[in-house]
């Protein structure tokens, strides 16, 4: 007979595996998203594909005259950015898609994430510090600190699952153990 504690346990396991593999989907969805629009525009809007460069113009002009952007990035604003314009235009919007696409899929977690952290710290610098920006940055994090947790319902664990020969790499969420589950000298009530 399982006990209370086990039952509490594995709830536990479970839902906090839910939560992780969610926010990965979440994630991915938010930056496939987010590409999406700047490649077909929002509603009213034209698309950075249909004129091209004069969005990000605009932008890293306007991020020049922001008091909150550092003098360092603003250099590199003035003396790199300004000039290659139009290859971004098409770059931003196309890594967007496809890191929210491995994201969704859970391919290559890892390095999406620290992709997506560094075209995000870019963003920030620029002078773009909201709750949005704080939330996708959190996440971020949320999804590295529990990549194990992160390859479920992936399909790097179905891939890696066929390689092996096993059915599942990854233990079902009711098979946790508990000493997975606690750190060192804590116990559950």
């Amino acid at each position: 007979m399982i006990s209370k504690k086990q039952n509490l346990t594995k709830l536990w396991s479970s839902s906090y595996q839910l939560l992780v593999t969610l926010m990965r989907i979440l994630f991915g969805l938010g930056w496939l998203m987010a590409g999406l629009t700047k490649m077909t525009g929002k509603a009213g809007e034209a698309s950075w594909y249909q004129y091209p460069g004069q969005f990000l113009n605009d932008y890293f002009h306007a991020a020049l005259l922001k008091p909150n952007v550092p003098e360092f990035y603003k250099v590199f604003i003035e003396h790199f950015c300004l000039n290659e314009v139009l290859p971004f235009n098409y770059i931003i919007p196309a890594v967007q898609v496809i890191l929210g696409v491995l994201l969704i899929l859970g391919i290559w977690i890892l390095p999406s994430v620290l992709i997506c952290m560094f075209m995000h710290i870019n963003f920030i610098l620029s002078g773009n510090m909201n709750i949005i920006s704080l939330t996708l940055y959190t996440s971020a994090f949320g999804i590295m600190m529990n990549l194990e947790r992160a390859h479920a319902l992936s399909l790097h664990s179905l891939l890696k699952s066929k390689r092996s020969g096993n059915q599942s790499s990854a233990p079902a969420l009711s098979e946790v153990s508990e000493e997975v589950l606690q750190p060192a000298g804590v116990s559950l009530p």
